[in-house]
């Protein structure tokens, strides 16, 4: 874990960014890059133009360069409402070159004598426009797919293109084949052989194997057989406790063993050609890879030599994504990078080979988070705020009660040198005044000016506390105590289930107006009535945020301009685990494709309307309706409502139910 930070990142990084009357012109854009981290995490796609707007450039650092606040007005005027999801599909193109360009880089320095065949694990993101386009951009590579269902094995088959002569056309899309199976899965498999795709099916418990040996002789199609090691490596952060030993999947080293003397004793071991194993997502440390590697390789080198066909090694997924740009290997990080990935892989895998005086395995990883994480931008409209009272409030009478007066006295002595203690006083007199309220000694007007009085302490010592190079553990809370809700246009479990569910970290910041300094301090909860529905944890250098800098929010409707929030890297399975809470269905998706003039809208995929997430628990719209209708007339009939108002209620319900399930802007 990161080392514990004491004040905020902003003091952290720079003392002279924060000013008791701070001028707008005194921000400027460099201050804003370095509060939210952006370079860390962002590049090379993400960044900040001079306007104070983020900027993507989905080549990375090749091509153009798109204004994303323009973007999602000008997508805003083709009546698309937020929260929307913004899908960069070339930046799925780069994170495929870049992978494979790692690998090309690492086996021409280490002279690997074979090469690489990467795989997209389609349950990180199913989402057809996604997989289309990974397979598109991944056929220069010969990309292939990882399918772990069998909804998964369908997709699979039909958007891979089957290779008939795949000695003429010298390409070999590899189809790995994971999960449970039964006897559908295993035959539909094996047959897909016949229109010329490659599936390798993996062995991961006893019986699949059995039901797979029966099936083939069954059809007369030999399989390509691998088999899922459980390694004694284990993995880190979240994931870690699912491998090892007692891990889901795999098989045990005795387990092992008996796969290979039953298919020697029926004369099929030939069909035993890869070894798969899997340590776990988001791996934060390259120590961790190094050593599933090593014992991956020697288990490869031993079925080499007992007598199996072997020919690939798939060292599973794991490639981590750096949420909060730290390199290091806290569990929202890394401590490597692709390259290091790809290098440690092809020198380990040779060392081992070498020693054993065998033939080097084609290379295989299922990267399924670190090509999709960065393609996808969330993004959503701050509906309205609430700020702890800060205001010192008018005395009702001349006289007041002495604990109100020890609450005034004690917000004018709060200096530097004793804020500490003035802090503790302000709790102690909030606290007796709410007892006194209890015993029907203070009135509610008095409670009311007491509590007023308490958080306008309570502001005024953290202004102070900012300052300090050193805040006291009893003061480390404040600012989360202290901090603004902002209310936000989304549902957490539908958009980012993550980080409710497991604590996941992503960047989160304003999209525009980052030449502004943010004064506010808040968490953001979002439109469900769950009180988990909020996210307060929040990328920093040192460990992680209570509350994320924000800029002032203007409440009055006529004056209400619109704030936006961007969360980055979702593309890796936050939209297919998002769940309807509240039935709060799909946002509104673009797909969006750089040309030369500019970007395309490739598609649009309209978010959820509320008659949709309603037939997802068997309700009929238009029964719905026809019972409020009849409702209505029974009102009408007792003169309980008016026509007029009776129409209303009526095409209000059937509008709402045409509608999209979140709160439309009315700008």
């Amino acid at each position: 874990m990161k080392l514990k930070s004491l004040t905020n990142s902003l003091e952290e990084n720079n003392n002279n960014y924060q000013k008791n009357t701070p001028e707008k012109t005194s921000w400027k854009i460099e201050n804003s890059e370095q509060l939210y981290r952006i370079h860390g995490w962002g590049e090379p796609y993400f960044s900040i133009n001079a306007a104070g707007h983020i900027t993507v450039s989905p080549l990375g650092d090749r091509g153009p360069v798109l204004d994303l606040f323009e973007l999602v007005e000008s997508i805003k005027k083709r009546n698309i409402g937020l929260p929307l999801l913004i899908r960069f599909s070339d930046i799925l193109a780069d994170r495929i070159e870049r992978l494979n360009s790692c690998f090309a880089k690492a086996i021409a320095r280490y002279k690997y004598p074979n090469i690489y065949r990467g795989v997209y694990p389609i349950k990180c993101n199913q989402h057809r426009h996604l997989v289309e386009a990974l397979v598109k951009y991944g056929k220069p590579y010969q990309f292939g797919l990882e399918a772990g269902s069998k909804p998964e094995l369908a997709i699979a088959l039909a958007t891979l293109k089957p290779t008939l002569n795949p000695q003429k056309d010298n390409s070999e899309n590899l189809l790995i084949c994971n999960g449970y199976k039964d006897k559908e899965y295993i035959e539909t498999a094996l047959l897909a052989t016949k229109l010329g795709h490659k599936p390798v099916i993996i062995i991961e418990q006893l019986k699949e194997l059995y039901l797979t040996i029966k099936i083939s002789n069954q059809l007369g199609i030999k399989p390509i057989l691998g088999i899922r090691a459980k390694l004694n490596t284990k993995g880190s952060g979240h994931w870690g406790n699912s491998t090892g030993e007692r891990a889901k999947f795999g098989l045990t080293i005795p387990q092992i063993l008996e796969v290979v003397k039953q298919l020697k004793q029926i004369e099929m071991l030939e069909t035993l050609q890869l070894l798969h194993f899997h340590i776990g997502s988001q791996i934060s440390s390259i120590k961790i890879i190094k050593d599933a590697i090593r014992e991956a390789a020697q288990i490869y080198g031993e079925l080499v030599k007992l007598g199996a066909a072997m020919k690939y090694l798939d060292v599973g997924g794991g490639l981590g994504v750096d949420y909060d740009g730290s390199k290091t290997n806290f569990y929202a990080s890394k401590n490597y990078d692709m390259q290091n990935y790809a290098n440690d892989i092809v020198a380990e895998v040779k060392e081992a080979c070498e020693e054993r005086k065998i033939e080097a395995p084609v290379l295989i990883s299922e990267s399924g988070r670190a090509i999709a994480a960065h393609h996808s931008v969330l993004i959503f409209d701050i509906l309205g705020t609430n700020e702890p009272p800060n205001e010192i409030p008018a005395k009702l009478t001349e006289k007041e009660h002495l604990i109100i007066e020890n609450l005034r006295e004690t917000y004018d002595l709060i200096k530097e040198e004793n804020y500490q203690e003035s802090y503790h006083d302000a709790i102690q007199f909030k606290q007796e005044a709410l007892s006194l309220f209890g015993f029907g000694y203070l009135s509610i007007q008095e409670r009311a000016i007491a509590e007023q009085l308490y958080w306008a302490c309570c502001q005024k010592i953290l202004e102070i506390s900012q300052h300090q190079e050193y805040v006291p553990d009893d003061l480390e809370d404040l600012e989360k105590i202290m901090a603004s809700i902002y209310y936000v246009n989304l549902s957490v479990f539908q958009s980012a289930p993550d980080s409710w569910a497991i604590d996941q970290l992503f960047p989160i910041m304003p999209i525009h107006r980052l030449d502004e300094e943010p004064t506010k301090r808040g968490i953001l909860a979002d439109l469900t009535c769950d009180s988990d529905g909020k996210v307060d944890k929040f990328i920093d250098l040192l460990d992680v945020k209570d509350v994320l800098e924000l800029h002032s929010v203007n409440q009055r409707e006529e004056d209400k301009q619109p704030y936006y929030l961007g969360m980055f890297l979702v593309g890796a399975y936050q939209e297919i685990m998002g769940n309807l809470h509240n039935l709060f269905g799909d946002t509104n998706v673009v797909n969006i494709k750089i040309n030369p003039k500019g970007y395309d809208l490739e598609s649009i995929v309209k978010g959820d309307t509320i008659t949709e997430v309603l037939s997802y628990v068997q309700y009929d719209a238009e029964d719905l309706l026809e019972t409020i209708r009849i409702y209505t007339e029974k009102a009408l009939q007792e003169n309980q409502i008016t026509i007029e108002e009776s129409q209303k209620l009526l095409q209000n319900y059937e509008q709402s139910l045409k509608s999209y399930t979140y709160l439309v802007n009315q700008e």
